[in-house]
């Protein structure tokens, strides 16, 4: 026959609480009843109530009607805090716990519950701590919704940080291209004019020597500006203006694009790509106007190199 507590763990009650109640009643019927009174107390919360002698369970206010000649005790009762019990066995447990030690006893019979009751009541504690656990079931849904909702904020608030950064930098990435290649634009145009500069002076000089053969007057030469007529800001400043140079090198591992002060020499910049590649540079290649800067040229600098403000070379 199973005992009262494999009785009340069958019904879904937890351990401990079983085991005090049976501890405290002493029978079935008291274990319901005292599950019953504490079913929205936690265990720690009863433990601590039962150490408290000032939270002790009031059941009443009066005292107990003394005992008339010839009746007999059925049942103890505490004077300190009303609590009545079947047997003397209940009462030292209540004394251990609660320290009280004022007892009496009293003629009122503390009935058992019949079979009938006792059914009603295990049907009405089973009903009772099913709709708790259907309380508990449903909150727990409850806050699984609320905190998907959170999370789910939280990753879109993530992924749109993420998708603003990625936009600030294409943005930033743009504008650099966009001049990077004004500053080639600019050094192609004043090359270009260089060019047509040296050329003139050429055409200009081989006259004056044809008419000194001939014993002429040399042709009147009219100046011609030097500067290129581009739309748009081509001559912004002097390449001696500048005090950096950007620089696109090519190499076997990729394009690299790099900034360097005008001061710094082809040297320099040769072991900076090094140790960026691993690969030792012997030369660089210039293909506009084509140029080829060996060791030889590894001492000047930038601007002496007429590398400023903007160059693109070929690594070899």
């Amino acid at each position: 026959m199973p005992s009262d507590l494999d009785a009340l763990l069958e019904m879904g009650f937890d351990k401990e609480k079983a085991e005090l109640a049976v501890k405290r009643s002493g029978g079935l019927q008291g274990a319901l009843e005292w599950l019953e009174a504490n079913q929205d107390k936690s265990y720690e919360e009863i433990i601590t109530t039962l150490e408290s002698p000032a939270n002790a369970e009031d059941d009443a206010s009066a005292e107990p009607d003394p005992l008339q000649p010839g009746e007999q005790a059925r049942s103890l009762v505490c004077n300190e805090c009303r609590k009545k019990f079947r047997s003397q066995a209940q009462a030292e447990f209540h004394a251990s716990k609660t320290q009280h030690v004022d007892f009496a006893e009293s003629q009122e019979e503390i009935a058992p519950l019949t079979e009938e009751e006792k059914k009603a009541r295990l049907q009405e504690l089973r009903q009772k701590l099913a709709e708790k656990r259907a309380g508990v079931s449903e909150q727990d849904k409850v806050d699984k919704k609320r905190n998907e909702e959170i999370r789910r904020k939280s990753t879109k608030e993530t992924q749109d940080i993420k998708e603003e950064l990625k936009k600030k930098e294409q943005l930033k990435e743009a504008a650099a291209k966009r001049r990077e290649k004004q500053e080639e634009i600019e050094a192609k145009a004043r090359i270009k004019a260089k060019i047509a500069a040296d050329k003139e002076e050429r055409r200009v000089r081989a006259e004056k020597e044809k008419a000194e053969r001939e014993g002429r007057a040399a042709p009147t030469v009219t100046q011609a500006s030097s500067t290129p007529t581009t739309s748009g800001p081509v001559e912004s400043k002097p390449a001696s203006a500048y005090t950096e140079a950007r620089l696109r090198l090519q190499t076997g591992a990729g394009n690299l694009q790099k900034s360097f002060p005008v001061t710094t020499t082809l040297f320099e910049v040769a072991a900076a790509v090094t140790q960026e590649t691993g690969t030792e540079v012997q030369s660089f290649t210039q293909n506009f106007p084509k140029k080829t800067f060996d060791a030889v040229d590894f001492g000047a600098s930038l601007k002496e190199l007429g590398l400023v403000p903007s160059a693109s070379l070929i690594v070899r």
